[in-house]
């Protein structure tokens, strides 16, 4: 049995991120940039007016009365020439006419027909955007591994790039094991219990960016475990739930091994979901995860491990207990054994503050309980109870 922070560094000389690919810029939402990109223009593409008011070259003191000559709309072309002593009505990003240094807004000026006095007397350069001055073309504009946000996605847009290489969507292939497992549209029999795991793994590995196939339920047979294993290598992950343990109709770990596939941990200190497997094999390979069978325990290695692996396969920076929080406890925490202990958990921001509600779980059966929240609390091996009150490391889902 190795430490949760053992288990991940061992994953995480597998989980280089995939190789790019080219979206279009409408489904690269959320996606990481595989390459860097670079400015197509000059942003603004000239000098322009900050403004709704009046051009004017020059120094203009207060109480000059000035000749509006021409009227410049936002997308009329540069070019336009002011003559000395005289102004141009401009809107809002329109480009300054030659010969005019600064924009007197429309509020500091009397206007009287085709004649303006002004009240405020502007100085050079007043409310003017200056060519280039947020970015030139040629300069960087994203670098690879940058989240593509839909402020980026805008910016992506101004400058012309329909197309942008983005690290993909991971593939996993799902198979649910157990000779008690039934699909849920069907009503199980003695002794028999509906497949809760598709529908976590399905909404949990999407969510996460994934593209989810399933391979369907297989009962406790190494020969069926394998034929079905083996529609899943050409995934880039294998997810199989139960058949983990030590029991005697618990065949996923062999059927893997005679699959050529190389364990890499099969025991993690942590409550529950201590019967985790992980296993590699060579070069195009899928890594593999087995969750143990019991839902609680599925779903506290799915949010702590295979959650982050996916995500590292799309080029984010992410781990395990990667962006867990600080939190005060709203009720009391119980204790923890020899192993890290993780709980459901209720989180809410309160007065600037982030309330942690832990649900006490009868364990590793209880659905119910993991089911209800919408973080995870951790209890490091070998603490006390802690009271409402205390500060506890919540990781929100």
């Amino acid at each position: 049995m190795i430490a949760p922070e053992e288990a991940w560094r061992r994953l995480l000389e597998h989980l280089r991120p995939l190789p790019a690919r080219r979206l279009p810029r409408a489904l690269a939402a959320g996606r990481v940039v595989a390459e860097s990109l670079r400015a197509t223009v000059d942003v603004p593409f000239a000098d322009v007016s900050a403004m709704d008011g009046y051009a004017v070259g020059g120094d203009a003191a207060a109480g000059t009365s000035l000749p509006v000559v021409a009227t410049v709309a936002a997308g009329a072309p540069p070019g336009l020439v002011l003559p000395p002593g005289a102004a141009a009505r401009i809107m809002t990003g329109a480009p300054l006419p030659v010969g005019a240094d600064r924009v007197v807004p429309r509020e500091e000026v009397a206007a009287d027909g085709e004649q303006i006095a002004i009240r405020v007397a502007p100085p050079s350069g007043a409310h003017v955007r200056r060519r280039g001055e947020v970015q030139r073309a040629g300069e960087p504009l994203l670098a690879a591994g940058d989240l593509l946000t839909p402020g980026a996605l805008a910016l992506l847009a101004a400058h012309g790039h329909d197309e942008v290489a983005v690290h993909p969507p991971p593939r996993l292939a799902l198979l649910v094991t157990g000779d008690e497992v039934v699909a849920p549209e069907r009503k199980p029999g003695p002794g028999q219990l509906r497949d809760s795991h598709g529908a976590f793994v399905v909404a949990a590995a999407t969510a996460a960016g994934a593209e989810v196939r399933s391979l369907g339920i297989a009962g406790d047979d190494p020969r069926l475990l394998r034929e079905r294993l083996e529609q899943g290598l050409a995934a880039d992950l294998l997810l199989v739930t139960g058949g983990v343990s030590q029991g005697d109709y618990d065949f996923v770990e062999p059927v893997l091994a005679a699959l050529g596939f190389d364990t890499l941990f099969d025991a993690v200190a942590i409550q529950p979901g201590k019967p985790l497997v992980a296993a590699v094999a060579g070069a195009g390979q899928p890594l593999v995860f087995g969750l143990p069978g019991n839902p609680a325990s599925a779903m506290v290695c799915f949010w702590l491990f295979v959650r982050p692996a996916l995500r590292r396969l799309q080029g984010h920076a992410d781990g395990f207990w990667v962006g867990a929080l600080d939190g005060t406890l709203a009720t009391a925490l119980p204790s923890a054994g020899a192993r890290d202990r993780f709980l459901p958990a209720t989180v809410e921001a309160r007065e600037g503050r982030l309330h942690v509600t832990p649900w006490l779980a009868r364990g590793s059966h209880d659905l119910a309980a993991y089911a209800r929240g919408n973080a995870l609390v951790r209890v490091t091996a070998g603490s006390p109870p802690a009271p409402a009150g205390a500060h506890c490391s919540v990781l929100p889902l």
